[in-house]
Formats: structure tokens, sequence, C-alpha cells
């Protein structure tokens, strides 16, 4: 297995000029060009959505999509540059082979990787780790690109699904291990936290799971035009900045 988790398809590099309707960007390419892009990242991308920031695109050969660019990072100065992956879509494709490659110390004894298993009230878990000799362990993915200085938090808005989410996890304790894996999409990060002033309530619940039982796994990732790479675990702060 090669440093890079992933790879990045060739990447084609630009300006951000504006993002709008939630799934759209307009790019000034290097020759001068503006394309428009599709943005697959439904939230408020709070502090990483700057105009006239460095991006870097894939380009599609599907010849029925409309827009063939999709924007993949952005580059951030806060106060060294550092990029930032953007694309939603990701996250859980690089953990599906970290952890097949039983990448993460944390999580051993499971032989099978199941992705999206029911469980709760119409919910999924994004990965259900199962061993002969252990309790199954419930693995969910949140993408995390915000920060404060070098804190990572989660969530940037109100989220009822998180919300929801860790109300269901909560109650397959403690019959199974369950996991809230934060996957920090940037490598200037090394604490993580709560986004308690984007959601008190989804702080609260986090820290409530925790003392139930719920394991924190923030997990620090740097990212390039060229792939992603794994580097380990930021600190868990359990006060929020």
């Amino acid at each position: 297995m090669t440093d890079f988790l992933y790879q990045y398809p060739p990447l084609k590099a630009g300006i951000l000029r504006q993002r709008y309707k939630r799934f759209l960007a307009d790019v000034e390419l290097e020759n001068g060009d503006v394309v428009t892009a599709h943005c697959p990242n439904t939230g408020p991308m709070t502090g990483v959505c700057q105009v006239g920031q460095p991006v870097q695109l894939s380009v599609s050969n599907n010849p029925k999509r409309k827009h063939p660019y999709t924007w993949e990072m952005i580059q951030m100065e806060d106060p060294d540059p550092v990029w930032v992956g953007i694309n939603t879509s990701l996250p859980n494709r690089v953990i599906k082979l970290a952890l097949e490659n039983h990448l993460f110390d944390q999580l051993s004894g499971y032989d099978s990787v199941r992705s999206e298993v029911k469980y709760g009230e119409n919910s999924r878990v994004d990965f259900l780790l199962t061993g002969a000799s252990q309790p199954p362990i419930y693995v969910e993915v949140k993408n995390t690109t915000w920060c404060q200085g070098n804190v990572a938090l989660f969530p940037d808005t109100e989220t009822k699904r998180g919300q929801k989410h860790l109300q269901e996890l909560m109650a397959l304790l403690p019959e199974a291990r369950v996991v809230m894996l934060y996957f920090i999409n940037r490598n200037d990060c090394t604490q993580f936290t709560s986004g308690d002033l984007a959601d008190a309530k989804y702080g609260e619940l986090l820290r409530t799971a925790v003392d139930k039982g719920l394991e924190v796994l923030p997990c620090r990732f740097d990212i390039s035009p060229a792939g992603i790479r794994y580097l380990g675990l930021a600190g868990y702060n359990r006060t929020p900045v």
C-alpha cells in the first residue's frame, strides 16, 4: 500500500470566483476561461469558501454530465497555505480503504466491513465491522473542515440528521461498540471538539454519548492535489471552543 490512501486523477487548477445554488461554483482556470463546476458539498462550508482562493477541479469524461468539472479542494491561508478537501463524497471511500487495510489500531478484531447497514429507525450506519471474537463495531463518518486555530470542529451548522444519528447510535450501547469517526479534511488541525457555536444540541448529545461509551476517533488527513494521506489521530477535547 502506498503512502496515499487515495490518489486524485489529474486535476485542473483555478481560482474560485463564486459559489451559488449550493451545488455550483464558477472557477477561473489558468488559461483565463471561467467554467461552472459541480460543488459536491451541501453544507455552508464555513471558513472554506473564500472567493479568490486557489482551487483544484477534477474532470469527468461522462458525456451525459451537464457540468464535467467537480470542485475537489480549496487552498486556505490561516496563516499558512493548506489544502482543504470539500468533496463530501470522498471521505467514506477513503475510510473504506483504510478499514479494509486495518489502518486504525483502535479498531481491530474484525474480518468483515459492510457499508450502509440499516439500524435504528430508517437510518443507515456508514460501516459495520464484525468478527467472530468481539461485539460488532458501528462506525459513523463525519466530514470536518471548519476550524478555529488548530482545532477542528463539527458540525459547522445545525444538523438535525446528525442529532438523530447520535441518539440512535446511543441506543446500540453497550451491546455494540459505537464509533464516531471525524474525517478532518485538512492537515493543520491537531485537536478536535464539537461545534457548539453552530449546534449546541449536537455538542450536548455527543458528550452524553461519550459518557455512555461512544468512542470518538478524530482522524487527521493531509490533502494535496496528488492525493490523501492519513496522519493519525487529533486530540479530542470534550470542552467546546
